[in-house]
């Protein structure tokens, strides 16, 4: 049976199903990394910050749990096969934040919102693309490449659980458990089970890249790479398979962007709140224009989004999780304060 489909194509089915969770997540669930940093800091809310604890809750117990069954290895993953540079992390963390504030999304949130109608979002996901293509091989790729050349990772791998001499599986599920602990402490957030479901439909959609892709590759001839969502450099490679799909066939990650877009769709349907919108505002579409590059270049700099290091590489206690989160975090807030308190650079 596996004979009659490429592994490409298998692939790219395989981040289509947890593409089209996150997406539904996205608009019935309203998951959101910018929403949760606006929340926190501007509303007093931290419902939807919890939501993502209990999404990395589960996207941990769910990845240990294949680690400990030896379904997947996660030696195989750039998160922990690679070298881990710190300032690669800092600095790209903040300047994606940065931009993620600008454009009033990170990547996830601009395919979200396409998906729903507003075209507004169409601008983002475009620039994000080229901008990353143009750091990961295109001029600005020698510059990043000399200051953070790829390399494998020497000595033991680069997480809290391997790094550390901890015993691995173990960690990594007591790690889940105190953070699903935490997130379901609030009485307030207790009262919100929607919040809740989705949050685990999200860790879970997380799990099936790892445990999909790791599948793939065993029971394939062809080498396939061991993936879970992110939204930087898919949506390169998506645009660049729309251009070029009969030289080339699709991948996990151009499944994934394609099942976001189509899983938002559906649930804005769902909730009745498709529609078509545009910018009228230049200044607007001037600050999202740089936000999204900000977050091309920052997010390949830092090896991934706030989906890509805040729940895939989470979700295997890799260091640069929480360093690129924390730096995110720190950007966006930068940025939303220069634009409640004024932003005279982009008017």
């Amino acid at each position: 049976m596996l004979d009659m489909v490429e592994p490409g194509l298998l692939a790219a089915l395989i981040g289509l199903f947890g593409g089209l969770i996150l997406g539904l997540a996205a608009r019935l669930g309203r998951f959101c990394s910018m929403g949760a940093i606006e929340d926190a800091l501007y509303q007093g809310s931290d419902l939807r910050a919890r939501q993502w604890g209990v999404a990395l809750g589960m996207a941990l117990l769910g990845t240990f749990t294949l680690i400990g069954l030896g379904l997947f290895d996660p030696a195989q993953t750039p998160y922990l096969g690679l070298k881990w540079y710190p300032l690669a992390s800092i600095g790209g963390g903040v300047l994606f934040g940065y931009g993620m504030a600008l454009a009033g999304n990170c990547g996830f949130g601009a395919l979200a919102r396409l998906g729903g109608g507003d075209l507004r979002n169409f601008v983002i996901v475009l620039v994000m693309g080229l901008t990353t293509y143009v750091t990961l091989n295109g001029p600005l790729a020698h510059l990043r490449v000399t200051l953070f050349p790829p390399m494998p990772a020497e000595g033991p791998l680069p997480g809290f659980a391997h790094g550390l001499g901890l015993p691995i599986v173990p960690t990594g599920i007591v790690a889940g458990i105190v953070l699903l602990a935490f997130s379901l402490s609030s009485r307030a957030f207790l009262t919100k089970p929607k919040l809740i479901l989705w949050g685990v439909a999200v860790g879970l959609a997380i799990v099936s890249g790892w445990a999909g892709t790791s599948w793939l590759s065993i029971s394939t001839f062809e080498a396939e790479p061991i993936s879970s969502h992110t939204f930087a450099a898919p949506i390169g490679d998506t645009l660049f398979y729309l251009m070029t799909s009969s030289a080339s066939s699709p991948g996990f990650g151009v499944g994934s962007v394609i099942g976001v877009l189509a899983g938002a769709a559906i649930g804005s349907l769902i909730k009745g709140h498709f529609r078509w919108e545009a910018c009228e505002d230049p200044r607007e579409l001037k600050r999202q224009i740089l936000g999204a590059a900000l977050m091309g270049v920052g997010a390949v700099v830092a090896f991934g989004c706030t989906v890509g290091q805040g729940l895939s590489a989470f979700s295997l206690l890799a260091y640069s999780a929480p360093v690129t989160i924390a730096s995110i975090v720190a950007g966006a807030a930068l940025g939303l304060r220069q634009l409640i308190y004024g932003f005279s650079f982009v008017r």
